[in-house]
């Protein structure tokens, strides 16, 4: 990154480099960007009563303490998913969304057992997330992968379970995650599903040092073989594992306006994104679930840039640039979009 030669941005000027510039999302919820709006016109559609009464109240009620009192919500909010057309509509509003911000690929989470757990069948939710993905290939530009997330505060067999019943959809599906409550359910609870997962040729990354320890992180490197890690802003906390991962290139999705939102740090200016830059990580910037804090990829990587004066156009370039390193897209695509970066921040010739 030092040996690069920038051209020389004003803050204006970087900022609408980081508008413009072409992205990946690795870190994002579907159903973590279900907006208010589109939540009542679902409930309306099914026949759902929701426990606030309008949009401005539910917007009101997203103030949470903590990781878990922002999963009551969330867990509440996705009750109005019911069929094949609530999938679909909820990922198309997201495409049209990441478009706006520049991305043109995007790895994303969803919690099927969210939903089978409500009788909500495997194939409408994979079938509707699946036509959305396939619609933003061809009218948006942006490529697609979508990944499976297990909860974490259910059993492993419930987990096994959900990995046969979405076999039939194997080709929808490029990995497997981890998330929901992190605090006590340790990556290596999930050991066993993760190794299957890994035997179907199933990407492997999971949320770790959120709000559990760097043990955490240190676990789902070794027990679930964990690719990518979700988070892991924790791992300033153990140097030795800073040093793993920046040798080792394991990229961290991490999400600011999350983190802010759910109090892992108190200020966006307290965020140790600087640090584990300085520290040679792949970080990348993400959402994790933009309708419930307070912003989507764009507006996380403004408003960090904004409350860091001391991140310039290095480490935007960098961050961008981690973003596709980090993705499991082909090495051409990667190529591509990694010179198609380099022409946005004025480096290529």
């Amino acid at each position: 990154m030092s040996a690069l030669n920038f051209p020389t941005f004003s803050r204006a000027e970087l900022f609408d480099v980081l508008r413009r510039a072409p992205k990946a999302e690795l870190h994002m919820h579907i159903e973590g960007s279900l907006e208010p709006d589109l939540m009542f016109k679902l409930a309306q559609r099914n026949g759902i009563a929701l426990r606030h009464g309008s949009v401005e109240a539910l917007r009101a009620a997203y103030r949470f303490e903590d990781l878990q009192s922002f999963l009551d919500i969330y867990y509440a909010g996705a009750a109005v998913l019911l069929t094949q057309a609530d999938f679909f509509d909820m990922a198309w509003a997201y495409f049209e969304r990441a478009a706006a911000d520049n991305i043109v690929h995007a790895e994303l989470f969803f919690d099927p057992q969210t939903h089978t757990s409500r009788g909500v069948s495997m194939q409408d939710v994979m079938q509707g997330l699946h036509r959305a993905g396939v619609k933003a290939g061809l009218e948006l530009g942006i490529s697609v992968q979508w990944i499976l997330c297990f909860l974490r505060h259910l059993s492993e067999a419930d987990a096994l379970a959900t990995l046969r019943e979405a076999l039939p959809y194997r080709e929808m599906i490029s990995g497997v995650g981890l998330d929901s409550s992190e605090l006590h359910n340790p990556p290596d609870k999930f050991a066993r599903v993760f190794e299957q997962a890994a035997a179907l040729g199933l990407h492997r990354v999971a949320h770790a040092g959120e709000e559990g320890p760097p043990a955490y992180i240190w676990s789902a490197l070794r027990d679930l073989g964990a690719q990518r890690l979700d988070h892991g802003v924790r791992s300033t906390e153990d140097a030795d594992l800073l040093s793993y991962l920046a040798r080792e290139r394991v990229p961290l999705t991490v999400c600011p306006l999350s983190n802010v939102k759910l109090r892992v740090f108190d200020r966006l200016a307290d965020h140790n994104l600087p640090a584990l830059l300085d520290a040679g990580l792949c970080v990348t910037i993400n959402s994790d679930d933009p309708a419930y804090f307070g912003g989507y990829l764009n507006d996380n990587l403004l408003q960090t840039f904004e409350a860091l004066p001391q991140l310039g156009v290095p480490q935007a370039y960098q961050l961008l640039r981690n973003s596709f390193e980090a993705s499991f897209i082909d090495g051409q695509t990667r190529q591509r979009w990694m010179g198609e970066l380099d022409r946005a921040f004025g480096l290529a010739s």
